[in-house]
């Protein structure tokens, strides 16, 4: 799960202006209008008020048809499912498209769709539906297997720190282990031995602090974090069929296979995702319609058809900023992370929040409401991201506050996620070696088993004509490698943080993997 884009605008200047009008009040009585004994303190701008008629959203709403199939056949995407809701209402949901490449069946609004990081927010919906109290967010919840690198900020974390991503853990902490084939209980155990950034003054989105957060809550409860999931949102809200387990998705008989992109354009289902272990932060999957009964808990403060679900003051803390996720975004304004969400203000001072999802091994969601609207859109898709989902809700919300796109969403969301894609590779072309390459060792030299504290064992092994072959994971998975230069090797790497060909350089009884050594944890030393 690669990083879900921040799209956020700031109250700053709508905050500020009220004190520097009472600062320059205060000077002009001290140069020359002695005259004036008192003066009242300015009154704060007016809050915003709601913007769009109901016939603005309804031709948003109209065009949606139009601009699904548009971006569908742009992309190639297989299949996509939409809702909206506003004022409450369900004003659309609409299927697009087939569940998997191949096959007939069609996506329909209750089609299943995994929904990768979107499970952020549902999952902070379900800690404030379990927590009496909205200070109960800043309490430090302790699960056993749990630490991180220093010994005080594993006393003192609190699942606001986990959900708002200020542990100091890095970014996507753990998700290498998760590639790898490792549990949630070996990651979380292992989570200490990753460096830290200052805590709570930086901002890292990881998948496996907020997971270990939620667990906490679900483990301080008595019970398991699907079964706080069910008793807590799913049940009492209808969402019938929501589940955080991946075996409730792969059973669901309507359910949307995962796409990637093959090199000719077209799309295969080639990839299964398990997301079991980071659960909370990932493994939710939901329908359109499911998901739409949510935004309409949200937009109404944790009620639904009338009935309290959440509190509204837990849920309420959910929608406020905890860090800057983005020091300056294109408007030149900070970015917010909230509690499993991200939290923007338009130029109006409204509200925005939001949260994209995507699985590099196929699919791609995002949901955006503005709540002074009581206005919101999801869209799921069965694609890797190529950036559909985002730019649906964009062009969704652009043509309803302005009547039509002022942007191509669509070309400039691709290119992001392409750009992020890029940047995770080695900047080294492991697959053209250089001319002036130096000659490899006998095998024997580089065989034999490596231990590292964090990644566990690899194993190096050659076959009868010397081609080497590395094991890694507690299930191996192996990688034949190729060589490169001297000592150094490559292989294709594989799985949701794959990020292409990666060197292997053996030295002095020890192998360096590249791709795993973001943090400086990838140096494995010969038993």
């Amino acid at each position: 799960m690669r990083r879900d884009n921040d799209r956020m605008r700031t109250l700053r200047a709508l905050t500020t202006a009220g004190a520097a009008a009472a600062l320059l009040l205060a000077t002009a009585g001290t140069a020359g209008t002695a005259a004036i004994t008192a003066t009242a303190a300015p009154s704060p701008p007016p809050p915003p008020g709601p913007q769009l008629s109901d016939a603005a959203v309804d031709k948003a709403v109209a065009r949606l048809d139009d601009t699904v199939a548009a971006m569908m056949k742009t992309t190639g995407v297989p299949g996509v499912s939409v809702a909206v809701v506003h004022d409450d209402k369900v004003v659309y949901t609409q299927g697009f498209g087939v569940r998997k490449t191949g096959e007939t069946a069609k996506v329909d609004p209750d089609t299943v769709f995994q929904i990768a990081s979107l499970s952020k927010p549902v999952s902070s919906t379900i800690v404030a539906g379990a927590l009496t109290d909205p200070g109960e967010w800043d309490k430090h919840v302790p699960l056993p297997g749990f630490a991180l690198g220093d010994p005080w900020v594993t006393d003192h974390v609190s699942t606001a720190d986990l959900f708002s991503h200020r542990s100091g853990l890095p970014d996507h902490a753990g998700d290498l282990l998760e590639d790898l084939g490792y549990d949630q209980a070996y990651i979380l155990d292992h989570l200490r031995l990753e460096p830290l950034s200052p805590f709570r003054a930086s901002y890292a989105y990881t998948n496996f602090g907020l997971t270990a957060a939620a667990e906490a809550i679900a483990r301080a409860k008595g019970t398991s974090w699907q079964k706080l999931a069910e008793d807590t949102l799913f049940k009492p809200a209808g969402m019938t069929r929501t589940s955080t387990e991946f075996s409730a998705f792969a059973d669901a008989p309507d359910h949307a296979a995962t796409h990637v992109k093959n090199p000719d354009g077209t799309w295969s289902p080639r990839f299964v995702r398990d997301p079991d272990a980071q659960a909370p932060a990932g493994g939710v999957s939901s329908t359109a319609r499911d998901m739409a009964r949510w935004m309409r808990l949200q937009l109404a403060g944790g009620t639904l058809d009338g009935k309290r679900i959440i509190p509204e003051d837990t849920l309420a803390r959910t929608h406020l900023p905890e860090i800057v996720s983005q020091p300056s975004t294109p408007s030149g304004t900070p970015g917010f992370y909230g509690l499993g969400w991200n939290v923007s203000y338009d130029d109006s001072g409204r509200l925005r929040l939001s949260h994209s999802g995507a699985f590099e091994l196929g699919t791609n969601a995002n949901v955006t409401m503005l709540p002074l609207e009581k206005l919101g859109i999801v869209v799921l898709t069965n694609g890797a991201p190529v950036g559909l989902a985002d730019a649906v809700a964009l062009d969704f919300f652009d043509v309803a506050q302005h009547g039509k796109a002022t942007t191509d969403w669509l070309p400039l969301l691709a290119s992001v996620y392409a750009k992020e894609v890029d940047e995770a590779r080695s900047p080294t072309d492991y697959a053209h070696p250089p001319a002036s390459a130096k000659p490899a060792k006998d095998s024997a030299a580089y065989t034999g088993t490596y231990d590292n504290p964090y990644y566990g064992k690899a194993t190096v092994t050659a076959d009868d004509k010397g081609a080497l072959t590395l094991a890694l994971g507690p299930k191996p998975m192996l990688f034949p490698l190729t060589h490169y230069d001297g000592d150094t090797f490559s292989f294709e790497t594989t799985g949701e943080m794959a990020a292409g060909r990666t060197g292997v350089t053996f030295a002095d009884g020890t192998v360096r993997v590249e791709s795993l050594d973001a943090n400086h944890l990838g140096t494995f030393t010969q038993e």
